[in-house]
């Protein structure tokens, strides 16, 4: 019996005239809308829609704030790697990950290899109205969000240029940048 994230490659895709042959793992600072476009753009695709931190948070059976207040980010980090590496061996889907998961070098090399990354990126102005909407982000309690956003942009951006695609959405409509995926996509 098939489930959901057993598709053979002839169907992932095939509604937008693509044939996706990896996973498509969706990359970018908080914010960025990773889960909001990925679930769009798996419905577009007909492609089943994961997201890492949900996945992470039932593995371990708590919030991603307890365990980085319990267990510290390393510990963190070597669970979303782990949860990243599963989602990804289970076929061909839309993966919404954090905002530092390609940071690990390990999880990145996983991603670049196995799928096709692509990365989402806004203008900071945008991602600060963003985040300040909700304060479950534990990077953004100690201080200015509009401050360590940029600050991780400095560190992030450089690594995130790595990705197979590189994506811009600022204050576009989610499905505008759904279509952005798409036509990046068929030009790969």
């Amino acid at each position: 019996m098939k489930d959901s994230f057993d598709r053979s490659t002839e169907e992932s895709g095939e509604k937008c005239g693509l044939l996706i042959e990896k996973p498509l793992v969706l990359i970018g600072l908080m914010g960025v809308g990773k889960t909001t476009v990925g679930r769009r753009l798996a419905k577009k695709l007909d492609m089943p829609f994961v997201d890492a931190d949900e996945e992470i948070e039932k593995a371990a059976d708590l919030k991603i704030s307890e365990i980085f207040d319990r267990f510290g980010e390393d510990y963190f980090r070597d669970g979303e790697r782990r949860v990243i590496a599963r989602l990804m061996e289970d076929g061909h889907n839309v993966i919404a990950t954090g905002g530092g998961a390609f940071m690990n070098s390990e999880t990145r090399a996983l991603i670049l290899s196995k799928s096709t990354a692509i990365w989402l990126d806004a203008d900071i102005d945008i991602l600060v109205k963003r985040v300040a909407r909700r304060d479950t982000r534990p990077l953004l309690r100690n201080g200015d969000p509009e401050t360590i956003l940029r600050d991780l942009a400095r560190k992030r951006n450089p690594i995130y240029a790595t990705a197979h695609l590189h994506v811009t959405g600022n204050d576009a409509p989610h499905d505008l940048t759904v279509d952005n995926i798409i036509k990046a996509l068929k030009n790969e």
